[in-house]
This record gives structure tokens, C-alpha cells and sequence, in this order.
């Protein structure tokens, strides 16, 4: 029990003084997961809107593949990414593994589907409300689309948040692509798996907590949009 009161009151010391291997992991992990958030974002929020709007063959078919790839293996994405990038793979003339863009080009795998999801159920039900007035104005369906994404942008907000929420705290497919390289690639779950096997459970803790106040704040970030939208307040 003292152990862990010491290990506990030694992270906090790091995370109280910025330490500064706690801080650049921190500040890493922050650069890859928002880089592949936003760039998730542009894909998965237009095709939300677009799934909505547009009606055509195999429609529904789309729309649950979109929700199955939701659920997709973390690891699978991982090594998919990673055959693609190798030196044998049609991309590892890109020199791209083991570098913070292989992460990035992971997350979006991960993260595309749950945005692209989340958005398209807030649109069709935003749609249902909008769908006769946009129609009766022989509005074009790049119009209508962006007439949901700024009215919705409050539930799109929420969609991003999950998705960050998602990709703050991935491991296995960024440890395959990353390699987890020091001073590198080394991001805040890694770095916790890493540093718990080496022992040093005063960095792992320390990072643990900051991956903590990160989930937790997303979380509250979520609610308080949440809370603003049912109360009709922006």
C-alpha cells in the first residue's frame, strides 16, 4: 500500500512541476490525435450530411458497413497500415512508418467511421425537420448539405469529440505503426504500457493521470454541448 501511495504522490509531483518528458509525450499525443481529428472530421462530417440527404442503390447497405467499421479491430487497422507503408508495400516509397504521420494515417482509419456515423444519425433526424422547406426552395444538394453541417453544428461538435475521445486513447494500432520510438513516436498510452513493464510506475502514473484529465474534459466538453442544445442556447 505505501508503494503505491509513493508512486502516486511521485506522479503527481511530476504533473505538478511539467515534467519534461511528461510534457512532450503529452504535447505528442495532443499533435497526432487533433491532426487526425480535424482530418477525420473534413471526411466523416460531410459524408454524415451527404449519407443523409442523398438517397441511392444500396443506401442502407452503406450505412450499416458505415456502422460495422465503427467496431473495426484497433490492432487490424494497425497492421494494414503497416503492410501499406512498409518497404514492400505499394506506399513505403513515402518513408512514412514509424513516424507521427503513420499514427496519424491510422487514427483516421479508426476514428472516420465513428464521426461519419455519429453525424449521420444527427443529420437524418435534422433532415426529417428541414427536408420539405429545402425542397420547396429548389435548394442543390451541396446547399442543403451545408445548410445541415451549420445548423447541426452543434451535435457535429459532439461527433468530433467522441472521435477524439476515441483516438486519445488508442494503443495497438499506433504502436505497430509508431514503434513507440523515444523522443519520437512515443505518445501517452504507449508510453504508459511502456513505462508500467520497465517498472517505473511514477512516469506511468503521472501520464496516466493526464490521459484521465484529457477523457474527462472531452467528457464534460460533451455534456455541457449537450446541455447548451437541449436548452436551445449557443
Amino acid at each position: 500500500m505505501n508503494e503505491i501511495l509513493e508512486g502516486l504522490k511521485a506522479a503527481s509531483w511530476l504533473v505538478l512541476t511539467f515534467d519534461s518528458d511528461l510534457v512532450e509525450i503529452t504535447l505528442r499525443s495532443l499533435q497526432v490525435t487533433l491532426t487526425a481529428v480535424a482530418i477525420a472530421s473534413l471526411i466523416g462530417l460531410p459524408l454524415g450530411a451527404w449519407l443523409a440527404v442523398h438517397r441511392f442503390r444500396h443506401r442502407r447497405a452503406t450505412i450499416a458497413l458505415l456502422n460495422a467499421l465503427m467496431g473495426l479491430p484497433p490492432v487490424v487497422v494497425g497492421l494494414v497500415v503497416y503492410l501499406l507503408l512498409s518497404r514492400a508495400g505499394p506506399f513505403g516509397v513515402l518513408d512514412l512508418l514509424f513516424t507521427p504521420t503513420a499514427m496519424i494515417l491510422a487514427q483516421i482509419v479508426i476514428v472516420t467511421p465513428l464521426i461519419a456515423s455519429i453525424s449521420h444519425q444527427a443529420m437524418r433526424d435534422l433532415w426529417a425537420s428541414y427536408h420539405d422547406l429545402l425542397i420547396s426552395i429548389s435548394t442543390r444538394k451541396r446547399q442543403r448539405i451545408a445548410t445541415l453541417l451549420w445548423d447541426g453544428r452543434r451535435a457535429l461538435i459532439t461527433a468530433a469529440l467522441a472521435g477524439f475521445g476515441r483516438a486519445i486513447g488508442e494503443v495497438g494500432a499506433i504502436m505497430i505503426v509508431g514503434g513507440n520510438i523515444e523522443h519520437a513516436t512515443r505518445v501517452l498510452t504507449t508510453a504508459i504500457a511502456l513505462e508500467t513493464g520497465k517498472g517505473n510506475f511514477d512516469l506511468a502514473l503521472g501520464l496516466g493521470f493526464v490521459l484521465i484529465a484529457l477523457a474527462i474534459l472531452v467528457n464534460v466538453t460533451t455534456h455541457m454541448i449537450g446541455r447548451t442544445e437541449s436548452e436551445g442556447k449557443w
